[in-house]
């Protein structure tokens, strides 16, 4: 047990192994790949709406 008058000891949080940092990096290449392709599909509704589309000739 610690004592009172001694704040605790914190480590910053953070990936602890090698795999945990990949399993990070991952989820962040996804997030990022979600978010670009959100934009391009709110980008090509935008282009449709105003009547941009190609001819399907």
């Amino acid at each position: 047990m610690r004592n009172p008058s001694t704040p605790p000891t914190r480590t910053a949080p953070g990936p602890a192994t090698a795999a945990a940092a990949r399993l990070a990096r991952q989820k962040a290449a996804l997030k990022a790949n979600m978010a670009r392709r959100k934009a391009q599909a709110q980008a090509r509704t935008a282009t449709e709406a105003d009547g941009e589309t190609k001819n399907k000739d």
